[in-house]
């Protein structure tokens, strides 16, 4: 059945190949540049390769004869969204199983799990993923006890929306064979019942393998389907490319497939889950543009830390909730950058997952060592850069480091912070602005499915510091706000030099690839509540549309 729907949606989706010249006239097109220039135009001029040849301004006309011509009626077109950090299977795995993330309580989430496994009695395991103990107002973690109220007859095992802790009713824990004599591994902490070593059934960051891995994996058409999903809702919210942070083995193949099948729409850069999966696919370097340059594998991802949620980000000094604590490192120093250093070795590019000061303090320390031994155009990342010491942040201009940030974590997790450091130490949280005036590059992106696949939400937020709901009054930090112009670039043209994607698409400019989006307004002309209300109209890629707004709403 999953097989047969998998067909029938490919059928459906495959754009057909540009064969001639196309002229898309009266448009309000807007180009930009990674410094945050914005050039503005009325006509492209779209080549048989799905190339833009030309830009035309009011009253120019074509230099050359044109076959198709499409009247844009007015319509607002800037480049296709790249976000630089997602999960790109999470996200599609995450439709074909249960999701918690918009749960607001634990009897909310309890009620769905209950009904989620009475409509699949026949699944062994019921998988699921989302939800957030402080978005419920919990206090603390849920249990196993309290999944075994509601599914006792199977495991259950469902992931936190940051992907760094677990949550197993008795049987899971029991598939894993976790019990009060499995000691804690390095990197990691299972959550145990007050007064005793029992585990109480979290595990947090490096204890989540000891159970995940023994859930069945999804098989490879699960996978064929998921990567299908994600590409349907990435479209349908103007995102024409994704870095994709975590790559596994089986990712890889399942986007090889794609891609050999005509399937493949989205531009995938690819950034491997290890440094051994970045060797086995990558080889002697990072592999050729694939599919016409939309799959490229450019290095690996590293991690670094935790996340702030289950309190694994590795800060300076103890949490200001959780005295004693300080993160759990994943990684030391030295293992650090001898794996920089392997990767860096062939090419390959570094992308460094840090969230608190002292993680990102150690990553930019092993960037400044590293960049004296290996010189030329690296780009190092750092993916997050929530929480940096105010005196750290002038270190993100120097050795061309880009910081791989998303702007919707701040309104989400704006509160838990101060919760989780005090007042005092937020001077460098979610620090944009600094970032940029020390002269480091801004690549934005959702940490989909962290975060919803929303990047007009990452502008609103970017430029004031506000949720949804215009809270708090003035902006959390307001000082840390950047112009529209620079969000746009930070999530188009910078997004696409931080994947050494420039001279692609990012831009849209001639000779990049024609990726971009139709909007329903200008969002250089928007307020924060305006963005977030503004529609996708139109998705197109290389100069084929692939998402419309009117005919996905019949």
């Amino acid at each position: 059945m999953v097989a047969r729907l998998l067909a029938i949606a490919a059928m459906l989706s495959v754009p057909v190949p540009a064969l001639a010249d196309t002229h898309i006239d009266n448009i309000d097109g807007i180009s930009v540049g990674r410094d945050g220039s914005i050039d503005r135009f009325t006509g492209m001029v779209i080549d048989e390769d799905g190339r833009i040849s030309e830009l035309l301004d009011f009253g120019d006309r074509p230099t050359r004869e044109i076959e198709y011509r499409i009247d844009g009626e007015g319509r607002v077109v800037v480049p296709g969204f790249i976000d630089a950090h997602a999960h790109l299977m999470g996200i599609g795995l995450g439709t074909l199983v249960l999701d918690l993330s918009m749960t607001n309580s634990l009897d909310e989430a309890l009620g769905r799990i209950a009904a989620y496994a009475a409509a699949y009695p026949d699944r062994p395991w019921i998988i699921g993923r989302g939800w957030n103990q402080e978005r419920w107002g919990l206090g603390r973690f849920p249990t196993a006890a309290e999944l075994d109220a509601v599914v006792g007859d199977r495991p259950v095992w469902l992931e936190r929306v940051d992907g760094h802790a677990g949550w197993a009713n008795s049987m899971a824990l029991r598939a894993g064979n976790v019990t009060a004599a499995t000691p804690d591994p390095v990197g990691g902490r299972i959550e145990r019942i007050a007064g005793s070593r029992a585990p109480e059934g979290v595990l947090v960051d490096a204890a989540v393998p000891i159970i995940s891995a023994a859930v069945p994996p999804p098989l490879p058409e699960d996978r064929d389907l998921a990567l299908h999903n994600a590409q349907q809702l990435l479209l349908s919210h103007g995102v024409t490319a994704v870095a994709d942070m975590g790559t596994s083995v089986e990712d890889w193949m399942t986007f090889r497939r794609a891609g050999d099948a005509g399937r493949l729409q989205l531009r995938v850069i690819s950034y491997a889950d290890s440094v051994d999966s970045m060797l086995l696919i990558g080889g002697p370097g990072p592999t050729q543009w694939l599919y016409d340059d939309r799959l490229r594998l450019n290095g690996v991802k590293l991690y670094l830390d935790g996340a702030l949620g289950s309190r694994g980000a590795l800060l300076n000094a103890d949490y200001s909730d959780d005295h004693g604590n300080r993160g759990l490192p994943q990684l030391s120093g030295t293992q650090l950058r001898n794996l920089m250093s392997r990767a860096a070795l062939d090419n390959f590019q570094v992308a460094i997952h840090a969230i608190g000061d002292a993680a990102n303090a150690e990553a930019l320390g092993a960037i400044e060592e590293l960049s004296r031994d290996y010189q030329g155009d690296r780009r190092w990342r750092i993916e997050h850069a929530q929480i940096v010491d105010p005196a750290d942040l002038p270190r993100f201009g120097q050795n061309g480091i880009i910081a791989s940030m998303q702007p919707v974590h701040q309104t989400s997790d704006m509160f838990m912070a101060e919760a989780r450091l005090g007042p005092d130490r937020l001077g460098g949280a979610y620090a944009w602005r600094s970032v940029l005036e020390a002269g480091g590059l801004l690549a934005f992106g959702t940490d989909a499915p962290v975060e919803p696949i929303d990047p007009l939400a990452g502008l609103a937020v970017a430029i004031s510091r506000t949720n949804a709901d215009g809270e708090p009054d003035g902006g959390w930090h307001p000082e840390e706000v950047i112009t529209r112009e620079q969000a746009l670039a930070a999530y188009t043209a910078g997004a696409a030099y931080a994947g050494f994607a420039e001279g692609r698409f990012g831009s849209l400019t001639p000779g990049e690839r024609a990726d971009f989006v139709m909007l329903s307004r200008d969002p250089l002309l928007a307020n924060p509540s305006e963005l977030r209300n503004i529609r996708i109209l139109e998705t197109w890629i290389a100069g084929q549309r692939v998402y419309d707004f009117e005919l996905q709403n019949r």
